[in-house]
């Protein structure tokens, strides 16, 4: 028996990297054994702040979904689906938007950073200020249990409680609460030791083959301080370190010993990495370029999740309009 509903989604913005994966990725695989999921690929949200250009939305569908079933995703335990596939996504997001008060929006934590954080963007749209109701819909349509979020993320999930709440309250108890499923993830920085993002250029992709991999961590940036081979090195400040913590955890507690006596040097401990590295990521690799020559099969795996998905977002939304005494 399944412990209930979860839901959870991902923008297709690019190359999904190790940061997407160990962030969000490696925790849905192992919840799709548990629990009834419902993954989607967040195309409209995608929207709220890349509007202006979508060219490549298409392609990283595409590549978003072959990620997801090369690292383990699974159709026969999981539903995978499209957002704007499922209408009844936009539905609900309307009718949300009718009793949310304004208030509730743009006090959201996320709406005010972001809109300093991205001045060189038109985001002062009703789009990017209504993502909250947008996402409740996602959320509620399936009626979810849990959602799977880290702590900064609890803001958002508790607008959709309140939202849920507030339908309740005013027509009938159709939606459940969903409660977080707080999520421990493996924190990966970037090569370049900041935060792993796109916008920045140092990510791993999972689409890397082994090759670049190994050129990625020869440009990985070490202890500063540390000039000779023999100088005592700082882990704790070492990019490398970080990621022997989550590649390589047998021999971590070595590697920091032999950094902090000077017994070994910053290239050959790159070369240490980016082979555990490389024995972890090719199984991936190597089944992402095999999908990536059956564009059918990827095809035909989410229009059955569309399917699977609308059943239950069609269900829930007949219960809606009754609620509302809106189903004439």
């Amino acid at each position: 028996m399944k412990k209930g509903i979860i839901l959870s989604g991902m923008r297709p913005t690019g190359a999904m990297h190790l940061g997407n994966y160990f962030g969000a990725l490696e925790n849905w695989i192992k919840l799709q054994d548990e629990y009834e999921c419902y993954f989607f690929v967040a195309d409209w949200h995608a929207l709220t702040t890349g509007y202006e250009d979508t060219s490549n939305i298409k392609e990283n569908i595409n590549d978003l979904v072959i990620d997801w079933l090369s690292s383990g995703l699974s159709p026969e335990k999981c539903t995978m689906f499209l957002q704007s596939s499922i209408k009844e996504h936009a539905e609900l997001h309307l009718l949300f938007s009718m009793s949310t008060p304004l208030a509730w929006l743009t006090r959201c934590p996320t709406y005010k950073d972001q809109l300093s954080q991205m001045k060189d963007k038109n985001i002062t749209t009703y789009g990017f200020l209504g993502y909250p109701c947008l996402q409740a819909a996602d959320i509620l349509v399936y009626k979810a249990n849990f959602v799977p979020v880290g702590e900064d993320q609890l803001p958002h999930l508790e607008l959709t409680r309140e939202i849920a709440r507030r339908f309740n309250f005013l027509f009938s108890e159709v939606f459940p609460e969903p409660q977080p499923k707080l999520t421990k993830s493996k924190v990966l920085p970037g090569l370049d030791g900041r935060k792993m993002s796109k916008s920045y250029g140092n990510t791993i992709a999972l689409s890397d083959s082994p090759d670049t991999i190994r050129k990625k961590v020869s440009t990985m940036i070490t202890d500063p301080a540390r000039i000779r081979k023999d100088d005592p090195g700082h882990p704790d400040v070492c990019t490398v370190f970080s990621f022997h913590k989550v590649f390589n955890e047998g021999e971590v507690t070595d590697i920091e010993e032999q950094c902090k006596g000077g017994k070994i040097g910053c290239v050959q401990c790159k070369r240490n990495l980016a082979e555990k590295m490389v024995n972890y990521m090719t199984p991936i690799y190597e089944r992402r370029q095999a999908l990536l020559q059956k564009p059918e099969m990827i095809r035909e795996i989410i229009e059955a999740g569309n399917e699977n998905a609308r059943k239950r977002a069609q269900k829930t939304m007949e219960e809606v309009r009754s609620a509302m005494k809106i189903d004439w």
